[in-house]
């Protein structure tokens, strides 16, 4: 089926396990038979949980849609960092985990709250000379990089299970949740990479009525159209 108009709009998608931000944005426009879809938000292929879509006039409120807070739970790993921050990653350190009770948790994710600086880790697509930062690291290369001002307005320290621990974490765009854990790990003394990811809200919008990566595969492109938020929708949402 060939739509006979590109659809406008959002698609709010709970992006699979093991797929990068691109591969889903490629399902997309091949299930539509459409080019205009963008993301808004890259989701590491670890990493589960809400990838918004912009489709047609959609992709105009990209940036727009990018700038908003995010909402992340995850599980941190103790005792090993990897040259990721996170378990695709090799592991280039080891250290004993303390026995570590749940203040001395909590001081360690209090140090990170409010406004702080983050230095993006060399695996990322920030671009240094238009080349992103990820091609750079694969070449054994290792530069400078400017430290972001992030924001963290609240986290929740879900469960104690060392060397796990679960969190809930509500952050500003921009937000490395890897180099969140590695630098908690620091805190703590034994260090840490993130074990697990998933987004599971950006701005006004949530997983509820995001649909599946399998939906998408297995959905006639006339079905796949009514998942689509239309602009206007979306505009009230966003209360704008």
């Amino acid at each position: 089926m060939t739509l006979s108009a590109t659809p406008d709009g959002v698609l709010l998608v709970d992006k699979a396990a093991g797929m990068t931000s691109h591969d889903v944005v490629a399902l997309v426009r091949r299930q539509l038979q459409i080019k205009k879809v963008g993301h808004c938000g890259t989701l590491d292929p670890i990493a589960t949980g809400l990838l918004i879509l912009t489709l047609g006039r959609g992709t105009k409120i990209q940036d727009l849609l990018m700038s908003e807070d995010k909402e992340y739970s995850g599980t941190l790993l103790l005792g090993q960092t990897t040259d990721t921050q996170d378990r695709a990653g090799q592991v280039i350190s080891e250290r004993p985990v303390p026995a570590l009770d749940e203040k001395q948790v909590h001081l360690a994710f209090d140090k990170f709250r409010g406004d702080f600086y983050q230095m993006p880790p060399m695996v990322s697509a920030i671009k240094q000379g238009g080349v992103p930062l990820y091609k750079l690291a694969r070449q054994g290369k290792t530069v400078e990089r400017e430290p972001r001002l992030v924001h963290v307005y609240h986290y929740s320290v879900d469960r104690i299970a060392s060397p796990e621990i679960d969190f809930t974490v509500l952050c500003s765009k921009g937000f490395y949740v890897r180099t969140y854990v590695h630098d908690i790990g620091e805190e703590l003394g034994c260090g840490a990479h993130l074990k697990e990811l998933r987004r599971t809200r950006s701005g006004r919008f949530d997983l509820s009525r995001a649909v599946s990566v399998d939906e998408i595969k297995n959905a006639q492109p006339v079905d796949l159209l009514t998942k689509i938020l239309t602009l206007p929708e979306v505009s009230r949402m966003r209360g704008a």
